[in-house]
């Protein structure tokens, strides 16, 4: 059986494209041909199959008012056990926490991401191995980032973010890479390049092997 990647992650894992003059096809979501998951899948070969759970909006445990199915641990059990066995989770979250109308600084967003970390690692889904986890901080929102939806206070939290979640990463066992060095679009300050894209599965393609032996 090939090695088991799941990719558990919000538009950035989708796939999202804000700006459709950066897309092939020209449209809101980049192809096959250029989101991270699948240049991480053709870049790893056919010894692993990557298999992509991006869902715009998600956060990690926090419930949104305004769009259904967005906790991240509320579906954990059943994503993972659709793709047992699962030989290396990776967990991209923590920009749609920002949100202020979840009212969490980073040190709470952190304490999700725990949270939702215990949870995975609590599901019988790692084929009698230990669980194996690596957690991605996203890029932090850009200095021109400006959301009535998402609500002020955004950009400062997630600049605060990659040591809380590197602290919670280590105590749990998992993995840990920083992507802010991953280019993301001028237009929302928001979401991945294309480029932002090939970088982030250029640094997984080197990682992911490490990881599962």
């Amino acid at each position: 059986m090939k090695k088991h990647i799941v990719c558990f992650g919000d538009s950035n894992t989708h796939g999202y494209c804000a700006d459709p003059s950066d897309c092939a096809d020209g449209g809101s979501r980049f192809n096959e041909n250029e989101r991270w998951t699948c240049l991480l899948q053709k870049a790893l070969g056919d010894e692993y199959l990557v298999l992509e759970e991006g869902l715009s909006g998600r956060t990690t445990v926090f419930t949104d008012p305004l769009h259904e199915s967005m906790a991240g641990v509320d579906v954990a059990y059943s994503t993972l056990m659709t793709h047992e066995p699962v030989d290396l989770l990776i967990i991209m979250l923590g920009t749609n926490d920002t949100k202020e109308r979840f009212a969490a600084n980073a040190a709470a967003i952190a304490v999700g991401m725990e949270r939702l970390l215990l949870k995975c690692k609590s599901v019988d889904c790692w084929g009698g191995n230990r669980p194996n986890i690596l957690v991605i901080c996203p890029p932090p929102l850009g200095a021109g980032f400006h959301d009535e939806v998402m609500g002020k206070g955004c950009v400062e939290k997630s600049l605060a973010l990659p040591p809380y979640l590197e602290a919670v990463a280590e105590r749990n066992g998992a993995a840990y890479m920083n992507a802010a060095d991953c280019e993301f679009n001028g237009m929302d300050f928001t979401h991945l390049t294309r480029r932002g894209h090939a970088q982030l599965a250029a640094k997984l393609a080197e990682l992911v092997p490490e990881l599962v032996k």
